[in-house]
């Protein structure tokens, strides 16, 4: 790991641990996310459970997450017995100046806990900021769809949307990739999207698609590492903050 990337691995770390330390409290029921962020999120919360004895209710959204929660030796729950739940924190591949989101890990779990949660708090490196999506993230917005329906979404999405589809294959084994829910993922290049909302919407609207990476109007704060091994905060209301 070069200098710079260690950087940015502590301040991750850094921003997970602040984001974790100002919105968890004793008796919550956390939606706990995926990506490399999240790492950090799970460590600092094991940490404070073997510190201060806090006592949560963790609800995952991949095996990752799972193994994480579990392997820490903290409590595990799902949406059928607790939702809604107090707090979503999760990792993001791109956030605009509105906190609107592109994720691509397992992003219909992911926005299921956002979506039965009252916070949904994002946890990022400043290489994920943007002014608007699909500026700095080339891969594209993931669209999980059916696999008998892949082919047919790709076309309207050609035709009607001007989106470049291209179908998710996986590294180690032959063929695409299937998610958690035995779908396949579609990496769609929409260009820089003025308004996310509009590509949510249209995209939610063809048959065969089970949901979207876009995360629009839902993040309460958004904690940013920076290059120096700080971090940024971005609230709601705009309002950002430095903390070296």
């Amino acid at each position: 790991m070069s200098g710079t990337e260690a950087l940015i691995e502590a301040a991750k770390k850094r921003a997970a641990y602040a984001a974790v330390d100002e919105f968890i409290r004793d008796g919550m029921k956390v939606g706990v996310g995926s990506g490399s962020t999240v790492v950090y999120v799970v460590e600092r919360l094991v940490q404070r459970k073997n510190e201060e004895g806090l006592n949560i209710t963790c609800i995952p959204t991949s095996f990752q997450s799972l193994n994480l929660i579990n392997d820490g030796g903290l409590n595990l729950g799902d949406l059928n017995r607790h939702a809604p739940l107090d707090v979503s924190i999760d990792g993001a591949d791109e956030c605009d100046e509105k906190l609107n989101l592109i994720k691509g890990a397992a992003l219909t779990l992911e926005k299921i806990n956002v979506f039965n949660s009252k916070l949904f708090v994002v946890v990022a490196d400043y290489r994920k900021e943007s002014k608007v999506l699909g500026q700095k993230w080339k891969k594209g917005v993931p669209i999980e769809v059916l696999p008998l329906a892949w082919r047919a979404v790709s076309n309207y999405i050609v035709e009607h949307l001007h989106g470049k589809p291209i179908l998710r294959m996986a590294v180690a084994k032959a063929g695409p990739v299937v998610t958690d829910n035995g779908n396949f993922i579609l990496d769609v290049d929409f260009g820089e999207m003025a308004d996310p909302l509009k590509v949510l919407t249209d995209v939610n609207r063809i048959p065969g698609v089970l949901e979207t990476g876009l995360f629009v109007d839902m993040v309460e704060k958004a904690f940013f590492g920076t290059a120096d091994g700080g971090y940024v905060t971005v609230d709601r209301k705009g309002e950002r903050k430095v903390f070296q």
